[in-house]
């Protein structure tokens, strides 16, 4: 069958897929020019000519119009790279010498290492407050400070040691440097506006071959990935043919668990928080959420997606082929290289692909709705698409009549999740919460720039045997401090960023389910690894967590209208369920200290005097379960037409909130005048119409009763004299007293 979906191909009608990228993609199909070079820390795609340097802004959004450029000196170009404020431009001429040119005055300077005994590997700029260059070399590491009053760099440090290949991402502001016959031996550095960090030298696990072969691990088969503020690093073992899930912690890298993989060439991406393993030759990617330490893939094994090809392309022929050559290329075709975290570049056919998670599809492909909805609650991409799925998960397992309990689960997670952005002080119109609630509130890992050149390369780092530059990023420096990593001080983890710990924190959950999958000694061990005395890193990119969870995050009110309001009709049939669901939400709410919406309360009511359970109404607004209010009040008092205790519970409900002019309508409506004129002198009730009780008062028929209320309006209301209903009922009264 999955043969059968992956031959549908792009954008079939039907095919089934998890994750998809968008149709058209960006072009940069540019004659002349001379390779395709990623700077993750910018977000640039570049694309250097013989004279010039073009390049395209991809965040926050593909661009659609021509590219920006530079003028520059001829000459050849292994990688490129702006500064974080962007007044400058590295290039790495040769492996051998990097040129930095100031892009306001044109003046140029070179940086150059002893050709004879080392080689440059690659660079980055770095807000690291000590240096703003790291140059890699097969040597080890210059840390430069760039002085641009002279454009000249002064060396700060030199870290010494052999180094094979490294990687490096801008949003984990971590770089990993490959050593030993293996390369499997590493040293790891985080440059960030926090400071510098040294990880502590660990090595990676490669399964045994044939004797006397030892397979040596390339920079293709490792990459870093960070995911709700947590960096991790995934280790591809072609002999095993698995991949090895590492976390860094301050003082440990920890082996979390090994993934089965179906290919022994793989690629990496990170959408939404969603690690996206790519499996080249058959042609499907993985999805992993590692959010609580779980390993279960999110589905199974399904191919990429393009979407959004013109409709008679996608009739003209079910082919993948056929649909391939529709944009010009191959879906994992030889020259894709996939761009930490969500971007693939075509170097073949000069395409950049943005890669999509289809939520909708995930949603629907799960018949466990609390799951499903924590999940989403987790997304922060298309805010208004979980929004709608997550209200559309809810009504339907209603109007499906799922056990209680399982709706009350799904309820959980969402009034859970709107109570935790109220905690977190996210303030959103119209939000309210329990008197206590206000009392107590009194108030990333980047990935590194890749070479995408002429030559085909799915790595994101640089190797001497390869592309020179692959794993450089450059990024807007940041002017974060420590004190995010002092608050977070209780977590071990090493850190992206404190918006996303935050988001860490409100879980509250730390499993350990591998869900089929091996888990490592050392992940058994972590307790004894990670010491107490652990502090988290943070790299100073702000990720708004907070922010975004905002707008994913489902209110109470939103739930009534969005879900209760719109079944209502539907469930008239079986009002018992729906009552047992609404008093779900009502404990959901009381639990999360949240208040719900007083129809809420009003639409009970109507379905306990559906089902003739007057009783209970009585009893659930004795015991407050039903929140006193001016709707429901009223309701009361229309249901009491058929049951006079409800009548009376509405009636002194309006009393006891202090609503006079709404209590002294009721009584004029059951027609005690009299008592209504005593309740209104007694609290001053001078909004009701002397005509209404003027008009009772005439039904009656009683001069006595006319003129009693009268000589009331002309002593509690002065002005009353001069008004013309005076004047018409003192003609009515003579009438009646002639009579």
């Amino acid at each position: 069958m999955l043969a059968n979906q992956m031959q549908g191909g792009l954008g079939t009608p039907g095919a089934l897929s998890h994750a998809y990228v968008q149709h058209p993609p960006l072009r940069c199909d540019i004659p002349d020019i001379r390779g395709l070079f990623y700077d993750d820390a910018n977000k640039f795609l570049i694309a250097p000519t013989a004279d010039r340097i073009l390049y395209w802004k991809i965040a926050p959004s593909t661009p659609s119009g021509p590219p920006n450029s530079d003028p520059v000196n001829e000459g050849s170009v292994l990688s490129v790279r702006y500064s974080l404020d962007h007044k400058a431009i590295g290039i790495q001429r040769s492996r051998h010498e990097i040129e930095f040119r100031n892009r306001e005055t044109g003046e140029t300077c070179s940086r150059k290492c002893r050709a004879d005994s080392e080689t440059i590997l690659g660079f980055f700029w770095t807000d690291c407050p000590t240096c703003d260059v790291i140059l890699v070399k097969t040597s080890g590491l210059d840390l430069l400070a760039y002085e641009p009053q002279t454009h000249a760099f002064r060396l700060v440090e030199s870290k010494k040691f052999n180094v094979s290949w490294y990687l490096y991402t801008h949003e984990s502001r971590l770089i990993l440097l490959a050593s030993g016959m293996q390369c499997t031996i590493f040293t790891g550095y985080q440059f960030s506006a926090g400071g510098i960090v040294k990880i502590p030298k660990f090595e990676m696990t490669m399964s045994k071959s044939e004797a006397n072969n030892k397979p040596v691990l390339a920079v293709d088969d490792v990459h870093i990935v960070t995911v709700y503020g947590r960096i991790y690093c995934l280790q591809l073992d072609r002999v095993s043919i698995s991949l090895n899930l590492y976390r860094f912690y301050r003082d440990a890298v920890v082996q979390q668990c090994t993934l089965p993989t179906y290919s022994s060439r793989i690629a990496v991406s990170a959408v939404d928080n969603i690690i996206m393993v790519h499996q080249i030759d058959p042609k499907v990617v993985i999805l992993y959420d590692v959010f609580l330490d779980s390993y279960a893939p999110v589905s199974a094994p399904l191919p990429l997606l393009v979407r959004g090809l013109p409709s008679n392309i996608r009739q003209a022929s079910q082919a993948a082929d056929s649909q391939s050559s529709a944009y010009g290329g191959t879906i994992y075709g030889e020259g894709w290289n996939f761009l930490i975290p969500d971007l693939i570049c075509d170097g073949e056919n000069g395409l950049l692909w943005k890669l999509h998670l289809d939520l909708e599809a995930i949603a629907a492909s799960s018949s466990d709705a609390p799951s499903v909805l924590e999940f989403l609650q987790r997304r922060k991409s298309d805010p208004s698409m979980v929004k709608t799925l997550c209200l559309a998960i809810v009504r339907t397992i209603i109007l499906e009549r799922r056990p209680v309990a399982t709706v009350a689960k799904a309820i959980d997670v969402l009034l859970d999740s709107y109570s935790r952005l109220i905690k977190m002080g996210v303030a959103l119109p119209g939000v309210r919460r329990t008197h206590e609630q206000n009392q107590q509130s009194g108030g990333q890992p980047v990935e590194g720039s890749h070479v995408i050149s002429q030559v085909p390369s799915t790595g994101t780092a640089v190797s001497p045997a390869v592309n020179p530059d692959e794993a450089s990023g450059v990024v807007n420096r940041s002017l974060q401090s420590n004190s995010g990593v002092e608050h977070g001080i209780d977590r071990a983890l090493l850190n992206t960023s404190s918006d996303s710990d935050e988001i860490t924190n409100i879980s509250g959950a730390t499993g350990q389910g591998t869900s089929g999958h091996q888990t490592s000694d050392a992940a058994n061990k972590r307790q004894q690894v990670v010491g107490e005395d652990s502090r988290p890193l943070s790299s100073g990119t702000s990720m708004q967590h907070g922010l975004h969870a905002g707008s994913v995050s489902i209110s109470p009110i939103e739930m009534f209208q969005s879900v209760f309001a719109l079944v209502e009709d539907e469930m008239m049939g079986d009002p018992a369920y729906l009552i047992a669901i609404i008093m779900e939400f009502l404990r959901s709410v009381s639990r999360s200290g949240l208040k719900a919406p007083h129809n809420l309360y009003v639409m009970m009511t109507m379905l306990l005097a559906r089902s003739n359970r007057y009783a209970e109404i009585a009893l659930f607004v004795s015991n407050k379960i039903l929140e006193p209010s001016k709707e429901l009040a009223v309701q009361l008092i229309e249901l009491g037409l058929h049951h006079p205790p409800t009548r009376k519970l509405g009636m002194d409900m309006l009393r006891e909130r202090g609503l006079h002019h709404d209590y002294v309508a009721a009584l004029l409506q059951d027609g005690y005048y009299l008592e209504a004129l005593r309740y209104a002198r007694k609290y001053k009730v001078i909004t009701v119409q002397p005509a209404l009780f003027l008009e009772k008062a005439v039904a009656k028929n009683s001069a006595q009763s006319l003129a009693a209320v009268l000589s009331f309006f002309c002593e509690f209301t002065p002005s009353f004299k001069t008004t013309s209903d005076f004047g018409r009922y003192r003609h009515i009264l003579r009438e009646m007293e002639m009579v």
